[in-house]
Parts: C-alpha cells; sequence; structure tokens
C-alpha cells in the first residue's frame, strides 16, 4: 500500500506516522509537503497532529488554503482513504470534508495523557463495534462541537465512530477529557472514507513503546484495501 503523510510548517507527528508506516507495517509510505499539489499515486492519505503554520488564527485555518489542498480534497471526494489525526482532524473540519469543529478544551487545559475509547462501528479506519482502545492524547483544543440537528445527523448516519469510555467502554462524562459533545473522540465523514480522530493511534502501534492498540486501526485500513483491490481485479 502506498501512503502519503502530509507535511505542514508546524507538523510534529508527521514522522511518528511515516515511522509506523514505513517501519513497523513496511508500506510503502512517503511525505508529501505541503507545497506539493498533487496525490498521485496514493492509496491512502494520512494527514497528521502537529501545529501545522504554529496554529495561527485557530488550529488548521491555515492549512486550509495551502496549495496541497486542492488534491486533498479531490482524492478525499473520489473516495480515497485520509486519515486525520489531532491536528489533522481540525484541519479536515475546516475543509469541510468532516461537519463540526473543534475548540477548545472545556477545562482550558492542554491534555497529554492516555485515554480510552470505543469503536462505534467497523470501517476502514476501525476494528469492530464495541471494541475498546486504549490511545493517547495531546492537545488543547480537541472538544468537538457541532449542534443539535448535526448531532442527530451523526448519530443517524452512523458517522459517529469513537467515543471516549473507561476501560470496559462504558460511556461516562468524567472520561471525556475536553468536553466533547456526546463523548466523540473520533467521526467518519457520510461516505465512510474520511476519519478525523483527536487521539493518536500512531503514537501507540509497536511493542517498543509498551501499546499497540493503535495498530488495528492500520489493520482495517489494509483489510480494506486488500478487500477494494480484490474487487478491482
Amino acid at each position: 500500500m502506498r501512503v502519503g503523510v502530509i507535511q505542514y510548517p508546524g507538523s510534529n507527528a508527521d514522522y511518528d506516522a511515516l515511522h509506523v508506516l514505513r517501519d513497523v507495517l513496511r508500506w510503502d509510505a512517503r511525505y508529501v509537503f505541503h507545497k506539493e499539489q498533487s496525490l498521485a499515486g496514493c492509496d491512502a492519505v494520512v494527514v497528521p497532529g502537529g501545529f501545522s503554520y504554529g496554529d495561527y488564527l485557530r488550529p488548521g485555518a491555515i492549512a486550509r488554503v495551502s496549495p496541497i489542498t486542492a488534491a486533498l480534497i479531490e482524492f478525499a471526494q473520489s473516495g480515497g482513504p485520509v486519515l486525520g489525526i489531532c491536528n489533522g482532524f481540525q484541519i479536515l473540519t475546516e475543509l469541510g470534508l468532516l461537519p463540526g469543529a473543534l475548540t477548545r478544551n472545556r477545562h482550558l487545559r492542554f491534555e497529554c495523557r492516555d485515554v480510552f475509547v470505543r469503536c462505534e462501528q467497523a470501517g476502514v479506519f476501525t476494528p469492530s463495534a464495541g471494541t475498546v482502545l486504549r490511545l493517547p492524547i495531546a492537545h488543547a483544543d480537541g472538544r468537538f462541537v457541532v449542534d443539535e440537528r448535526g448531532l442527530s445527523e451523526l448519530e443517524d448516519r452512523g458517522q459517529i465512530a469513537l467515543r471516549y469510555c473507561d476501560a470496559q467502554g462504558g460511556v461516562r462524562d468524567v472520561d471525556n477529557p475536553n468536553g466533547s459533545v456526546s463523548n466523540i473522540a473520533g467521526i467518519y465523514n457520510e461516505a465512510k472514507n474520511v476519519l478525523g480522530l483527536m487521539p493518536h493511534p500512531e503514537r501507540a502501534s509497536e511493542a517498543l513503546v509498551g501499546n499497540e492498540d493503535g495498530r488495528v486501526m492500520f489493520a482495517a485500513l489494509a483489510a480494506a484495501w486488500s478487500a477494494s483491490s480484490e474487487g478491482a481485479s
């Protein structure tokens, strides 16, 4: 599988993503610099975490107008798998590829710790519903917000991918690290090929760091890509 990791000024999880994809999973992964204007040859794209363009104006706002943007939108709208992690999630909402917005954490503090999330449905980046994963977070603007109508549409269309939970999968406000509406940690677009999430699966994908839970998300992508390739042949 050929995966492009978009590299913006201020990205700091770009190497984490590239390392897992290239060195751990042994996929054909490469950086795509923000000034490039094509994603040709990519089977999937990762928009990594960090502070693109220094988070000036607001997280993801300047990345929205970078040269690679048109290619990213075209890739997503044509059905290509796109994974936006942390700042990548913020960028995808700024681009309108995902609904809602990411705002300042409810308690106004930066959060850097492990949390538990529950998969709400199987998808191109998520394992079976009910699967509980322990993943790290590192964000100050991770509070997902959407109005009541938008939340209802996310529920009805099955777009909620992950919810913050306890170790047993129970969804409680006390386990919500940032105040996100309905404990939402990640969402799909309506076509289910674009996922944005605040936790970092790439930072929990090898035994060396003591946690491989995030690896199942990349395994889901590999399975979806393999099924798609077989169907096309």
